[in-house]
């Protein structure tokens, strides 16, 4: 199967002719031959959608008219939903069921962001019987959209919705590593009817067309989700056209289980928050901090669980933990693995290939006990189906340890005690915070990190914020004085 790129309504191979492999997870065998773009492609990609925001209309609709396409582009996925589960399994090694979860999500993006561009008033303030200052939204021009390659379809419509919902023209790199489920979206948003040249898609090696995408000077937003150093890159060459930024990067999130808590029900998210999605997510509950008095029966019973996952074939239906990605980054996590070794942690369950998978990039499900906060894999992000667990005796313990990694996306708390919940709400570093619950998402809501996990949050109109500029008109409504120079 060959992919290329779609530029004006039209798909095109790379101007250069140069593309590269992909491969199936499963397997590790080619599956796909993709374009490679470079900066030629992308500004060919940029002119197309600046000539849609500077010419088109798209810009010019009101927020219905726009919202009506977006309906006619969610109601394109639904039709699609199945084909973009098998295509996401086949190219991520996502577990099926798992990937037919993301397919619907990706509808309910763009409805729920037509519902917000429908919705959204605009600010007005009236000063006296004097001046009557109005703010509307301006969207900002073509928004360049760099998606990661976990959960790449639904993660890639969280940022197409708002985007387009704000009037900006977009040009899309999606994740090389996982190129295959972008490829159904040119026709998706011609089937919802949105004009050419508004939806633009470039493949390509992430040094090479995502660096294009983030220099080119007619980009003047930029919109990012992957690992902390690619985001700091990005900061470094967006700074020269001081563009504006939305990156959601790494976490290392902890979850805490204090002894007066449902234990089985925290048993549960702390299985779910790891291993779901293959531990390849940003809001993964990685660090496991459990109170002293609970924390061996805690730890036995979390190895007994990891250890009766299903690891299996990304599209058996049986299938709890899939494929890694690619066999680079199962060497890297595997690498976490030796590395948890060699500093002392023990290891409770998998840390091996499974036996009957000799194949593709496997791992079971793996548990650490007794890691310390020296120990790198406390302190890394591993994005894998590998856990840490810490014990701690006081509250005051429980946030220090909290708090003790760079990252701050996003933080769990188990407990029945409500003032201590609302204690570690507050002083928990972290952009997002669940107590007594796992990884529910309100998307009215904002959605982002602290420290180094990204700048900027997106979600509900959070999200049209970072698309658009506010533009105040100051109108009198009686003549003001006017001070005369010059009489």
């Amino acid at each position: 199967m060959n992919l290329e790129h779609y530029i004006d309504g039209a798909h095109v191979p790379s101007l250069s002719g140069e593309t590269f492999e992909s491969l199936e997870p499963a397997t590790n065998r080619p599956a796909l031959t993709v374009a490679s773009g470079d900066a030629e492609d992308v500004d060919a990609a940029v002119r197309a959608a600046s000539k849609a925001f500077t010419d088109g209309p798209w810009p010019r609709m009101t927020g219905e008219e726009r919202a009506a396409i977006l309906r006619g582009v969610a109601a394109a996925i639904e039709t699609r939903d199945e084909r973009i589960a098998e295509l996401e399994c086949a190219d991520t090694g996502l577990p099926i069921t798992q990937a037919r979860g993301q397919a619907h999500r990706a509808a309910h993006n763009f409805r729920f962001f037509a519902d917000v561009i429908s919705n959204l008033g605009e600010d007005v303030y009236r000063v006296g019987t004097s001046q009557l200052n109005y703010v509307i939204r301006k969207p900002m021009g073509v928004a360049g959209l760099i998606t990661p390659w976990n959960t790449p379809f639904m993660l890639a419509t969280w940022k197409l919705a708002p985007a387009l919902a704000a009037g900006c023209p977009v040009v899309l790199k999606p994740a090389e590593w996982s190129p295959l489920s972008a490829s159904l979206l040119p026709e998706i948003m011609e089937e919802g009817g949105l004009p050419a040249g508004v939806f633009n898609l470039v493949h390509g090696i992430g040094e090479r067309a995502g660096a294009a995408l983030v220099a080119h000077p007619d980009v003047p937003v930029i919109s990012f989700t992957g690992e902390t150093s690619t985001g700091q890159t990005i900061m470094r060459s967006a700074a020269g056209g001081l563009k504006s930024l939305s990156m959601e990067l790494g976490g290392k999130s902890p979850l805490l289980v204090f002894d007066d808590a449902d234990l089985d029900r925290a048993l549960d998210a702390a299985v779910f928050g790891v291993f779901s999605l293959n531990g390849e997510r940003c809001t993964a509950s990685s660090r496991i901090l459990v109170q002293d008095t609970v924390y061996a029966s805690f730890v036995e019973r979390l190895a007994a669980r990891a250890s009766r996952i299903r690891i299996g074939p990304p599209h058996d239906p049986a299938t709890e933990l899939g494929a890694l990605i690619h066999p680079s980054h199962h060497a890297r996590v595997m690498s976490y693995v030796s590395s948890g070794l060699e500093e002392g942690a023990r290891l409770v369950a998998g840390g091996t290939r499974p036996p009957h998978l000799p194949e593709g990039n496997f791992l079971s499900a793996t548990v650490f006990a007794d890691v310390t906060p020296s120990m790198r894999v406390f302190q890394e992000e591993i994005f894998g189906p590998v856990v840490c667990v810490t014990p701690f005796t006081t509250e005051k313990e429980a946030l220090e340890l909290a708090n003790a990694t760079r990252y701050g996306l996003a933080a769990y708390v188990w407990t029945n005690d409500l003032l201590r919940a609302h204690r570690l709400a507050r002083s928990i570093e972290a952009g997002m915070l669940w107590i007594n619950s796992q990884n529910i998402r309100d998307l009215r809501t904002p959605f982002g990190g602290v420290k180094s996990s990204g700048l900027g949050r997106e979600g509900g109109r959070h999200s049209i914020d970072v698309y658009t500029e506010p533009h105040v008109i100051h109108l009198a409504t009686t003549p003001l004085p006017i001070p005369r120079f010059g009489t």
